[in-house]
């Protein structure tokens, strides 16, 4: 199993020191927790991705700067606290990581958190596609 980076480690460790109903509790927090996308890409929405494995609107943007360091960015709406709670996790998980850590992430990242008996396969199956549309993007960046 592949290690996970520090803040991602330590996000995982959080959820499965809880119960399940505090699970849930923890995950709403990290919905109030979701960065604003940055005011260059609020007018551009045609830069951003849509994640179509969630049922709720989801999109997504990746920067890698020159130092290969990873920036996500991503809009959930409020009116789904699950999706954007998942995408705030991968945010602030992902935030400083490099290029390669981030490829390095075990896809199956979304249902080692603890959250499989408390939101459905499809909630866990949209956060999955998170990452998996993330990778994508950090690919295609580096690949030019």
């Amino acid at each position: 199993m592949t290690a996970l980076p520090d803040a991602l480690a330590e996000i995982r460790a959080d959820f499965h020191e809880l119960e399940l109903p505090d699970r849930l509790q923890l995950l709403l927090e990290f919905a109030n927790e979701l960065p604003e996308m940055p005011e260059r890409y609020r007018d551009h929405p045609d830069l951003l991705e849509r994640v179509e494995e969630c049922q709720s609107p989801v999109f997504i943007f990746v920067e890698v700067d020159d130092e290969s360091i990873v920036h996500l960015y991503a809009t959930a709406p409020r009116e789904a606290p699950t999706t954007r709670g998942f995408a705030s996790i991968l945010v602030q998980g992902l935030a400083g990581l490099s290029v390669d850590e981030v490829l390095a992430l075990p896809d199956d990242f979304p249902s080692d958190l603890g959250l499989t008996e408390a939101v459905s396969p499809l909630r866990i199956r949209g956060m999955t596609g998170m990452l998996a549309r993330t990778k994508h993007q950090v690919r295609s960046k580096t690949a030019a």
